[in-house]
């Protein structure tokens, strides 16, 4: 009622030019509102729909190698860490470097030391120092309990931090799970393509090439990693990090991933039996990377997928489970996993010294009230106010909205009552 009361209002001006602007203001939010749909639209089109050779790619750009920091520096790690050395040293022999035509080459120098094997110990144990954990979501299946963490840290990508049991798994079942490239393109349809291109047989560390399918509105993007496997018992630290290549070209599609870095600590636990059995699996999980999105876009991506990853990891376990229990060939990659650094868990200790080391906080969140609904008043507010004081002149009174908006925070006030 209330827009045809301003529209009968209009035409009740006393020249036709006064109604023509009447109708022009009031049919404005309308045209803006259909020009910003034709320009998302344009600019967020899928590939079949290019025109001729325009190329459209809105995302930041990728930082050059030599820009990025070091892995540690951004966790907040304190110790003195060797630089990265440059993948091009990787491959020399005299003055020519390799190809990698006839398969993996042998690695001459590890882009991977102990000095990450603590880094990834101290994010276990929880001694990092970094900003406090915030938590994410916590959802369960009958043979897998998920647990999902975020955090901001000053200068770099938000970074996640998860807990995964796995129930009637083994840590050497899922050890080799994570490395086997040749069964990962059979369940995980983002990968696209992967390669070793460089190993060293005596510490079982890799480096790999991979591509990953993105939405259609990004291009595919490009990581080279470096990966290794300590081992502690029946225990595993594996570390998986970005390393420069100038041996391979960049290229606008698909984009290099510079900023990587994602790895595990997979131990043995208590089923949720309750049997006094070590029968489940514990995967903790430390991810971040910069993926050359805007971080907020990237946040709500992974928060919308996360769940939907987690179980399709799940699925792809089970299968692996059963291939293996058929006695299947075990692929390359997977062999490589079980060649790996025994350490002594005293020594992982020791590497604290007599320093004190920061404790890293974790949010805890209080439990959720049957029925509640999480509505953000303020943003709601605000959002009228905005519209209402911008809207000046616009057919939609601002009392009407101030009203909206307060039903809505009423809303949210009944649903979730002070204690």
């Amino acid at each position: 009622m209330v827009l045809v009361e301003e529209f009968l209002e209009i035409l009740e001006r006393p020249t036709i030019g006064a109604v023509f602007v009447e109708i022009m203001v009031f049919l404005g939010p309308v045209w803006i509102a259909f020009l910003v749909g034709i320009t998302v639209g344009w600019i967020w089109k899928p590939k079949w729909a290019a025109w001729k050779n325009c190329k459209f790619d809105f995302s930041v750009p990728s930082p050059p190698s030599a820009s990025v920091p070091s892995t540690s520096k951004l966790l907040g790690f304190q110790s003195s860490e060797a630089p990265t050395p440059s993948f091009a040293s990787y491959a020399e022999t005299g003055s020519e470097i390799e190809q990698f035509d006839s398969g993996p080459s042998r690695l001459n120098t590890l882009p991977i030391s102990d000095e990450n094997l603590d880094h990834l110990w101290h994010l276990v144990e929880r001694k990092d120092g970094g900003p406090t954990w915030k938590h994410m979501m916590d959802h369960s299946t009958p043979n897998m309990s998920y647990q999902a963490w975020q955090r901001h840290p000053e200068t770099g990508p938000p970074q996640y931090c998860s807990r995964t049991v796995y129930e009637d798994a083994t840590p050497e079942l899922l050890r080799d799970f994570f490395w086997d490239d040749e069964f990962r393109v059979k369940w995980d349809d983002m990968l696209v393509h992967a390669e070793t291109m460089e190993e060293c047989p005596t510490t079982g560390t890799m480096v790999v090439h991979w591509v990953r399918k993105f939405p259609f509105f990004c291009s595919d993007r490009e990581y080279i990693f470096a990966r290794r496997i300590w081992e502690s018992g029946r225990s595993y630290y594996c570390v998986t990090q970005g390393v420069p290549c100038p041996t391979i070209p960049r290229k606008d599609k698909p984009r290099r991933v510079d900023l990587y870095y994602s790895s595990w600590f997979i131990q043995a636990v208590e089923s949720r039996e309750g049997n006094g059995q070590l029968t489940a699996c514990e995967v903790l999980l430390f991810h971040h990377e910069d993926m050359g999105i805007p971080w907020e876009i990237a946040k709500f991506g992974v928060r919308q997928g996360m769940w939907g990853t987690v179980r399709k990891i799940e699925r792809g376990l089970r299968s692996y489970q059963k291939s293996r229990a058929s006695n299947a060939k075990i692929s390359h990659c997977a062999l490589m996993a079980q060649v790996n650094t025994k350490i002594d868990p005293e020594y992982l200790k020791s590497t604290d010294g007599n320093e004190e080391s920061l404790g890293t906080e974790i949010q805890v969140l209080p439990a959720k009230r049957e029925g509640s609904i999480n509505i953000p008043k303020l943003l709601i507010i605000c959002g009228a106010l905005v519209v209402a004081c911008t809207l000046d002149q616009g057919i939609i009174p601002k009392t009407f909205l101030f009203n909206v908006a307060k039903r809505f925070g009423n809303i949210g006030k009944k649903a979730s009552p002070r204690p």
